[in-house]
């Protein structure tokens, strides 16, 4: 579908200016959308997430350890597939998220994966200048990602930030010179980004932030003690078809969350480039832009 088409739809959950300003820019921020008992919940179960990662010695199916964590120092870098690890997390991806994404794919939603990013006062937690499309092509570019703060986000702890209008510019290669796998940026390209037209998604506990798959994004290292978790779903409009394997799929990969199945795929003509041959298994964005043995 294109913007017009699911523009024409009635908006469920955000306004009209913010779907107009998602499709002018490549995304959007909402400031405190979400209800403060589904929040108190989610914080909650991710606290007990924390913990549990405390005994863990190396990153595994449910957690993305860095290096140096421990129970005394926990670097929990990212909780795997959140939409299978709790109820609580599944709940909140088929609920008002699903109306938020059918605001912006149109009325037939695809659920693709779930996972919930930390930082952690470490310079080694910045995530890089990236585009998430490259990771899982699909038919066409209705794909999106929204980012739910479960702790207050400022500068100081490292908010999502994304370069307007880029989902309408050339995609780029995020493979290094020799031809591996890295998920970001070279370092010539991140230098020629305009920072001017650069955009940080700041916001309180229970803010959304939401970028397309094209949209140029990374966020800066926290200067924070304490941890700034992101959990992230990612959705699909019903008529843009996956065309290589799901990097990291869960039980609910491709469920249909909102809406019904399509009998026709959408092509956008744009290329997209191709990732590594992911049915082997993907580790994280973390280990890959880090250079990591085995990340991809």
């Amino acid at each position: 579908m294109t913007p017009e088409e699911i523009l024409s739809y009635p908006a469920r959950v955000l306004s009209q200016a913010q779907r107009e300003k998602y499709f002018n820019d490549g995304f959007v921020g909402v400031e405190e959308i979400i209800p403060a008992e589904t929040l108190n919940q989610l914080q909650d179960v991710t606290a007990d997430f924390v913990e549990q990662s405390k005994t863990v010695n190396e990153s595994g199916s449910v957690f993305d350890i860095g290096p140096g964590h421990s129970a005394d120092n926990p670097v929990l870098r990212r909780l795997k597939g959140t939409d299978v690890q709790h109820p609580d997390y599944w709940n909140y991806a088929t609920g008002i998220l699903a109306d938020i994404a059918a605001d912006l794919v149109g009325p037939n939603v695809v659920f693709h994966h779930s996972k919930l990013n930390f930082k952690w006062f470490d310079a080694s937690d910045t995530v890089k200048w990236h585009q998430d499309i490259q990771f899982f092509p699909h038919t066409n570019y209705n794909v999106l990602t929204i980012g739910t703060y479960l702790a207050d986000t400022t500068m100081d702890n490292g908010p999502l930030a994304a370069l307007k209008g880029s989902h309408n510019q050339d995609l780029y290669d995020q493979y290094d010179a020799d031809g591996n796998w890295t998920g970001m940026l070279s370092d010539d390209d991140a230098a020629g980004v305009d920072m001017d037209q650069v955009e940080y998604l700041t916001g309180k506990a229970g803010s959304i932030t939401i970028h397309n798959a094209r949209t140029l994004h990374y966020s800066p290292s926290s200067k924070s003690p304490l941890p700034r978790p992101l959990l992230l779903n990612c959705y699909s409009a019903g008529d843009a078809k996956p065309y290589t394997p799901h990097p990291d799929p869960s039980k609910h990969a491709y469920t249909v969350v909102r809406g019904g199945p399509v009998r026709w795929a959408h092509h956008d003509p744009r290329p997209c480039q191709i990732p590594p041959d992911w049915s082997g298994g993907y580790k994280s964005i973390y280990a890959a832009q880090a250079g990591e043995e085995g990340a991809g």
